[in-house]
């Protein structure tokens, strides 16, 4: 059960993150100029998705753990990133600003390098989970990184 809520968490944030996107992507993304190792918009959303399954199931790998200030400072953490995750989205696509995006990406990528140390030292499987997130989340600072550099 734990699991499951732990999913439907992230799931849930990532959806309503994902609302923003869609709006965005439909207006205002299509007009601006994109590097040429810019994904096809379609690729985001079950990127995303499985993503986000990950990242519950790792959660829920700590949640189960044993109770401890180290348990209680790793889901803090875990949330905090989730947190910056959700307002990436809010901060590009509705208010239409690569610049403070990307200062809040970066707060991200350093965040989930956090976590990952943090689960690591819980439950190594939670930690390793997150991998594939910090890539993706790599691949996504430098694109946002390029996208302001060619609209500013």
């Amino acid at each position: 059960m734990k699991t499951f809520l732990c999913i439907v968490l992230t799931l849930a944030i990532g959806g309503i993150s994902g609302i923003f996107t869609t709006a965005g992507v439909e207006g205002w993304y299509n007009t601006i100029n994109k590097p040429s190792f810019n994904p096809p918009n379609w690729i985001f959303g079950p990127v995303w998705t499985i993503l986000y399954i990950m990242m519950g199931i790792s959660l829920s790998y700590i949640v189960k753990a044993a109770p401890s200030r180290e348990r209680t400072i790793a889901i803090s953490v875990f949330m905090f990133q989730l947190a910056l995750n959700f307002f990436w989205s809010l901060i590009f696509f509705k208010f239409e600003r690569p610049d403070l995006a990307l200062v809040d990406i970066i707060a991200l990528l350093v965040s989930i390098a956090a976590t990952i140390f943090l689960f690591h030292r819980i439950h190594k499987t939670a930690a390793y989970l997150l991998i594939p997130y910090i890539c993706w989340v790599s691949f996504a600072t430098v694109l946002n990184l390029s996208i302001y550099l060619l609209n500013r």
